[in-house]
């Protein structure tokens, strides 16, 4: 497992959240991903035979935020 912390931009209250938490738990390959709206990111872990830190930030931008690592 590996484990990166995205920079997520665009969340503004709970419901963003647990969108970008959904959003990020139904990539392929992710165990884990905790959301801080207070933070402004992501923790996310993650088999890199299955994804990518790339595909995550993916991910989260066709969700609507901004993400960068």
């Amino acid at each position: 497992m590996q484990t990166v912390v995205l920079n997520v931009d665009g969340m503004n209250c709970g419901g963003c959240v647990k969108s970008v938490t959904g959003i990020l738990q139904a990539v392929d390959g992710v165990a884990s991903a905790e959301v801080s709206l207070e933070n402004k990111s992501a923790t996310v872990s993650f088999d890199p035979a299955k994804t990518s830190a790339a595909a995550l930030v993916e991910a989260v931008e066709e969700g609507g935020y901004e993400a960068s690592l």
